[in-house]
């Protein structure tokens, strides 16, 4: 189905709506992906939010497993949230100094992920790969930094390299306006391939300032590491006094209270959180041992700095979110929400006859249409995108709405009941059959 006849399925408003964007911000859209360019057509707008539904400006209820990227991991507009936010909202927006906020925010996060000693607040999860590695850098004394192919940390100028997320889906992994100097910087390996991290780490022995990393990459797909990977980033960093940072911005406390490193066991040196800790308002942050983060001013040389870091709000509604966390622990049912939906969308492909993966962790998973299981960006671009694209309007015309993407990830949330869960199941299977 072309993209014209994807468009002729939204109602007058959404239309209308879109058309007004495109007047005015570039592409219709503040976000890239958000455009439908990958999956064809053009996007809906949501007027409102509840759970986990969407309530479009055409009228239409869709079961959301995009939960605004990851932040919504309790479902849309949760009341504990809400509450915290007006409560907070009664006392001011901004103050432009030391809140209380921060403190405790600050000390749920030290809590929960153990690795972490201090941490330092941010506006989003860019801003955090960007002062994480800014840090590293003045930690260190050295320049070089390592990624992988198809990690995406933020639209950062040396991290905007063979990067994923909207880059990847709009086909344009490197970014025009970067200078060659910038990416010269920057290391690329192949996510996975354990030879090709031992070569550069030779290759560019006592240079590299900090390694980076999704530790389960989540902007090509939803992709795993094999047994012993992050173990063996781990002692590399330890040989060569390298800077482990963990990118955990959609992982952290999504699939565990302290994320992969919990689930894993490796502990890093820097992790970069974003999305949960700010309960669906705009936040990031970054931490890690003491002895680094003392590099930052004041304390240290290595200067960061934010007008609206730690805002009330935002800190109300993260903290809300976290404490929601610890008190219900949904994590053991984010496994059995996921595996029912993989297994559904697994069984229909075996019976169509059809090859298909479905990467799937707690609440997050993916849908690769390819033969072999997906290791790592060259496997990520392989798959046939298509197929996707045709499940994914499938989907959308029967009331569920999955990323707009075939390189993006899939979240569950606390409100996803058993109804949506079993809903979206059907939906998905009966995609993959009308294939």
């Amino acid at each position: 189905m072309d993209s014209q006849q994807h468009s002729s399925k939204h109602s007058q408003r959404s239309t209308q709506l879109f058309e007004r964007a495109k007047q005015l911000i570039p592409g219709g859209v503040n976000s890239p992906v958000r455009a439908f360019r990958s999956v064809g057509g053009a996007p809906f707008f949501t007027e409102r939010a509840e759970g986990a539904h969407l309530h479009t400006a055409d009228g239409k209820d869709l079961i959301d497993f995009v939960c605004t990227w990851g932040p919504a991991i309790h479902g849309h507009n949760d009341p504990d949230v809400r509450a915290a936010i007006s409560q907070a909202l009664e006392k001011g927006t901004s103050f432009g100094t030391p809140n209380p906020y921060e403190v405790e925010m600050a000390e749920l996060i030290v809590e929960m992920v153990p690795s972490i000693e201090k941490v330092r607040m941010c506006n989003s999860g860019t801003e955090a790969t960007m002062s994480a590695i800014r840090l590293a850098r003045g930690y260190t004394k050295r320049d070089k930094i390592i990624k992988f192919a198809g990690c995406f940390h933020g639209h950062v100028d040396s991290l905007l390299v063979k990067a994923g997320s909207g880059a990847l889906t709009l086909g344009n992994p490197d970014s025009a306006g970067i200078p060659a100097s910038f990416a010269a910087e920057t290391i690329v390996v192949e996510y996975n391939d354990a030879d090709a991290i031992r070569s550069a780490f030779e290759t560019h022995s006592g240079e590299i300032a900090a390694l980076i990393v999704e530790p389960f990459p989540a902007n090509c797909g939803f992709i795993l590491p094999d047994k012993g990977y992050l173990n063996l980033l781990r002692d590399l960093c330890y040989q060569h006094d390298t800077v482990l940072i963990f990118d955990e911005v959609m992982t952290g406390f999504r699939l565990a209270p302290g994320g992969v490193q919990e689930r894993v066991s490796v502990t890093p040196d820097l992790t970069c959180l974003g999305k949960i800790i700010g309960g669906g308002l705009p936040v990031g942050a970054f931490g890690g041992k003491a002895e680094i983060m003392d590099q930052i001013a004041p304390l240290g040389p290595v200067y960061q700095a934010g007008t609206l870091s730690g805002n009330p709000l935002a800190m109300a509604a993260g903290i809300a979110a976290l404490k929601k966390l610890k008190r219900e622990n949904p994590y053991p049912a984010f496994e059995k929400m996921g595996s029912m939906l993989r297994d559904a969308l697994i069984n229909a492909a075996i019976e169509k006859g059809m090859a298909l993966q479905v990467p799937q962790v707690g609440s997050m998973f993916a849908v690769f249409f390819s033969e072999y299981p997906v290791r790592n960006y060259n496997d990520a671009i392989s798959s046939e995108t298509q197929q996707f694209n045709k499940l994914f309007h499938y989907a959308l015309d029967h009331g569920v709405y999955l990323p707009p993407s075939a390189y993006e990830t899939c979240f569950i949330c606390t409100a996803h009941n058993g109804s949506d869960i079993e809903r979206a199941a059907e939906i998905l299977a009966a995609g993959i059959k009308a294939m």
